[in-house]
């Protein structure tokens, strides 16, 4: 006998419980439930419920039909609240985003018509099929989580989450993603193609794009804005920062990119995973896990090679070359 599909199911056995004192149980339930969808690729799908939870914007690259928008709607599902996707055309115009403002014929003065953008969570798939133009509509709003049009500021929702997916260069109709734009987003992942047993799932229908639907939230809004603040909570040590600092600045002294806001994503996310992992305060291996997935996507590399394989096997020399306890 099969299982009734939870879009069958009545409306209120789809509302979340409420704020639990301690959030990190839902939230684990959350994770586990997501990688029963996105199956084989449960560092990948943790790390990107990790910059959820950092506060931070998650770009997912790789090649078309490997999961990508699977896994960006299935975080959309388990966060709840309002959702929007955003499927990048190279006539997309900034105003498609943001909003504009209409002429009310009735009430004989112009009405903000809000933009996909103000929602919780944000999927903008094939992001790089967005014209330039369009594209730096997003800067302010990826870092400050609001929006200004004609001399107003508008705020946008909290928790406000970006996802983006992108294809290689070589695809037609693609624009390149400027520093700016990159240096934005948190984390960046790559999913790759799933291996036999879980894509053997994915044909049956046991997992992927047809199971999304079945997952619900397990916190309210509130909820994840609670988890948020105990992640910010997680203690980030001296002679830890003191580590970090030194990894930093071996990596410019060799000439890589690395804005202040791409060291404050690492930290961030190294938070996130300590607190996953049922810790409250952060390790050096929490940084060592994290540091490539945060800085892959930034500096100088041919776009077309989307996997980055190159620069993060530089980055791994970095880590190796840089002893956790020695001091200058």
């Amino acid at each position: 006998m099969n299982d009734p599909a939870p879009s069958s199911a009545p409306s209120s056995a789809l509302v979340p419980p409420p704020v639990a004192s301690n959030p990190r149980p839902a939230t684990l339930a959350s994770l586990a439930a997501l990688q029963r969808v996105v199956v084989g690729k449960e560092v990948q799908v943790r790390r990107a419920l990790a910059t959820l939870l950092a506060g931070g914007h998650l770009l997912l690259e790789d090649l078309p039909g490997v999961g990508k928008t699977t896994l960006a709607k299935g975080l959309a599902r388990i966060l709840g609240g309002s959702f929007q996707r955003v499927q990048g055309t190279n006539d997309l115009l900034p105003s498609d985003l943001l909003g504009v403002h209409l002429w009310d014929a009735q009430a004989q003065a112009f009405r903000f018509q809000p933009g996909p953008v103000f929602c919780n969570v944000l999927l903008m798939d094939e992001l790089n099929r967005i014209g330039p133009k369009t594209q730096s509509a997003l800067l302010e709003v990826m870092v400050e989580g609001q929006v200004t049009l004609d001399r107003q500021t508008l705020p946008l929702p909290d928790p406000f989450f970006v996802l983006a997916t992108q294809n290689p260069l070589d695809h037609a109709g693609t624009f390149p993603l400027p520093e700016s734009q990159l240096d934005r987003f948190a984390c960046v992942i790559h999913l790759g193609y799933p291996e036999r047993a879980a894509e053997r799932k994915v044909l049956k229908g046991e997992a992927g794009a047809e199971r999304v639907e079945h997952l619900i939230p397990s916190l309210d809004l509130d909820g994840w804005r609670a988890a948020r603040k105990a992640v910010k909570a997680v203690q980030l040590a001296d002679p830890l920062l003191d580590y970090a600092e030194r990894v930093v600045a071996k990596m410019r002294a060799e000439g890589a990119f690395c804005s202040t806001r791409a060291f404050r994503h690492w930290l961030a996310l190294s938070q996130a995973e300590a607190w996953l992992a049922g810790r409250d305060f952060v390790t050096p291996d929490d940084l060592q896990a994290t540091f490539a997935d945060t800085m892959a996507h930034r500096g100088s590399l041919d776009d077309r090679r989307l996997l980055r394989q190159e620069r993060r096997d530089h980055l791994g020399k970095v880590l190796s070359g840089t002893p956790v306890g020695w001091k200058p």
